[in-house]
């Protein structure tokens, strides 16, 4: 009975701990739902004024979102920064506002500023999740496998090239140790799938051959780019590659690509069947993100990334009866959570490293400019790897392949926390990931050249290409009532 009672009197003690603690991490975190909700204020109204001031002078939205996040940014106003680095509350406007008018400790203040961050962050992941499944409902899937062999060509090349490039040049002219080069290299290897992808939506091109090439070579250069992360990584950590690992990334990567596709032929028919027989609201759209979040889910889950999972489950509803009311459904989403990933990309974006009179970032200002080099030639030389085609456009191919956006920052953000990079080569890496995004989207957009006016014949086929964004569809009908 006595060891009962105690046990009964331990347990009770043990309960209250952590309801008091979630109490005082509630009073501690308070603002947290406020800073969420002004973060998103920022991030919308940046959005909005700098994608229209982009389409007003012809350029890409997307390229004005990027602008609006950096001039919200830690570069500039810092009313959107985040906890990465030496970055504190007391670098946040919005963290100081909040401080001011909830009366938080510094404490508190820290404890909100990196709880409304994480959200923030959340949010943007859940942003380019949803901007992939809406740029895989708008890939036909017949044609991203008509392409696969240029694709995987290109994807290839794209890899090899910049990597050798910048690692054997940073070693050779710049005397940089063997692990620093080989991180640099690694991030001239990745293609922001997301950004280049969001850019020929825009431009109508996303379904032209040119197009699915891109998409397709930028799908197979994020997962050899991750397995290049994984290897160089494990270099960094160990001082040794792990061929275990490599080999793993390899297989699961592959099955998990050749199974998404194979499982669209059995999935579609069963999709359709329980989107008819459901009777209440979002009897299409749930069951669609249900699909796409799990293989992302599972795509993570296997250590490759989420968005290639959300990608392959818009490549197989693209094949359903119901994808273009889909379309119109996923729309909505998409505008409201895609802004948030391409504005965070811009407000991540230190502008700083381009100060030369800051000794260290003098060094890396000489090293960026051999990388910005290597960086565009390397994805460009690319397109003039694609053989079989007439009348394709080569260019349009290469430059399609330059941006590096979140996903080079990965990378340079993997090689600072690990040490292995000093600051001046990641100042470097930086500057390179910032051009090649900035310069993607304008010169995308010259390289293909004037929309082709629209007849009654192809119209649909151009709301297809558009994948339901409205400037696109908008830009198509202007054409043709000229």
């Amino acid at each position: 009975m006595v060891d009962a009672l105690t046990w009964v009197t331990n347990f009770t003690n043990l309960g209250h701990i952590p309801l008091l603690a979630t109490v005082a991490e509630s009073e501690d975190t308070s603002m947290v739902l406020p800073g969420v909700l002004l973060s998103l204020v920022v991030i919308y109204f940046a959005s909005k004024v700098g994608g229209e001031i982009s389409n007003k002078f012809g350029l890409p939205p997307v390229l004005g979102e990027l602008v609006g996040g950096v001039l919200v940014g830690i570069s500039a106003l810092h009313l959107l920064v985040f906890p990465e680095g030496q970055i504190d509350s007391s670098s946040s406007l919005l963290i100081q506002f909040l401080q001011t008018i909830g009366g938080l400790n510094p404490a508190a203040a820290e404890a909100t500023f990196k709880a409304q961050s994480e959200v923030i962050s959340v949010l943007a992941d859940l942003g380019v999740i949803i901007l992939l499944f809406e740029i895989g409902l708008g890939s036909n899937l017949k044609e991203l496998i008509a392409v696969g062999i240029q694709a995987t060509v290109v994807a290839c090349v794209g890899v090899a090239v910049p990597f050798a490039l910048g690692t054997a040049g940073l070693m050779i002219i710049f005397n940089v140790a063997a692990v620093p080069a080989i991180f640099a290299g690694a991030a001239l290897t990745a293609t922001s799938i997301g950004i280049t992808s969001k850019v020929l939506s825009e431009i109508g091109r996303l379904n032209s051959r040119e197009g699915q090439i891109i998409i397709g070579a930028a799908v197979i250069d994020d997962v050899l780019g991750i397995i290049v992360l994984a290897v160089v990584a494990s270099l960094a950590k160990t001082g040794k590659v792990d061929a275990t690992n490599v080999v793993y990334l390899i297989i699961s990567s592959t099955i998990f690509l050749l199974g998404a596709i194979l499982l669209g032929r059995f999935f579609n028919s069963w999709f359709e069947t329980i989107s008819e027989r459901l009777k209440t609201r979002g009897e299409l759209i749930i069951p669609a993100l249900t699909f796409a979040f799990i293989l992302s889910y599972i795509g993570a889950a296997i250590r490759l990334e989420a968005i290639l999972g959300a990608f392959a489950a818009g490549l197989i509803l693209h094949e359903t009866d119901k994808r273009r009311e889909l379309e119109k459904q996923v729309q909505p989403i998409a505008d409201m959570l895609v802004p948030i990933f391409f504005v965070t990309v811009g407000a991540r974006t230190d502008f700083s490293v381009l100060n030369p009179a800051i000794p260290t970032n003098r060094e890396g200002l000489v090293q960026a400019v051999f990388l910005i080099a290597v960086a565009i030639f390397g994805k460009v030389v690319t397109g003039f790897t694609v053989f079989g085609l007439d009348k394709i456009n080569r260019w349009a191919i290469g430059v399609g392949m330059i941006p590096r956006g979140e996903v080079g920052l990965v990378f340079a953000g993997v090689g600072s926390a690990s040490g292995a990079i000093s600051p001046a080569t990641n100042a470097a890496i930086i500057m390179m990931v910032i051009l090649t995004t900035f310069l993607a989207p304008p010169l995308l957009r010259v390289v293909f050249g004037a929309p082709i006016p629209v007849t009654d014949e192809s119209e649909n086929s151009a709301v297809d290409s558009a994948v339901t964004d409205p400037l696109a569809v908008e830009a198509t009908q202007e054409s043709k009532h000229k």
